[in-house]
């Protein structure tokens, strides 16, 4: 499960990257860049105590 979490958290990240070169989703990029953070931050600070 948290390998799901950071699959997630790399498609998000490149799909920021690709909207922010190409400035087609505007606000919309930086929400998903967020949700990346926050899902990355969850599992670093649960880690195996709630995943594993």
């Amino acid at each position: 499960m948290a390998y799901l979490l950071y699959i997630i958290a790399v498609l998000l990240i490149i799909g920021w990257a690709i909207g922010f070169i190409g400035y087609a989703a505007g606000g919309l990029i930086h929400i998903l860049l967020v949700i990346a953070v926050i899902c990355i931050l969850v599992n670093i600070i649960f880690g195996k105590r709630m995943f594993g």
